[in-house]
């Protein structure tokens, strides 16, 4: 596995390194999925990168392989999941769309009817 940039601080570069529990349901060289503790759905799993950065649009500039890593792992978690009839993705990005772990992370959620608008 290769070297990735962390944030002894950050709550999710703690739950990478294993001094965080977590309900780990996939990994991968670069990404790794595991259920969220505040569920908003029967499913919702959250999928972050190993490495530390703040949101997605971050990924996408500094390791844009290891973003391509990250969305092949989300649909390997909902086949897991059992998510046949849909699931939903969401990466908040900023303050102002709600995030509140500044570590780039994709919400799969599922096993229920999602409504639109969503926010």
């Amino acid at each position: 596995m290769s070297t990735v940039q962390s944030d002894p601080d950050c709550l999710f570069c703690k739950i990478v390194a294993g001094d965080v529990p977590a309900t780990i349901v996939h990994e991968s060289e670069h990404s790794i999925a595991f259920r969220d503790i505040t569920p908003q759905a029967p499913t919702h799993v959250l999928v972050i990168p190993r490495r530390h950065v703040p949101d997605v649009a971050a990924l996408t500039a500094a390791a844009p392989d290891e973003l391509v890593d990250l969305m092949r792992l989300i649909p390997v978690v909902a086949d897991s999941e059992g998510l046949d009839a849909g699931y939903r993705t969401v990466a908040n990005t900023g303050a102002a769309a709600n995030q509140l772990v500044f570590h780039a992370h994709v919400h799969v959620l599922g096993g229920r009817s999602m409504e639109w608008p969503p926010g």
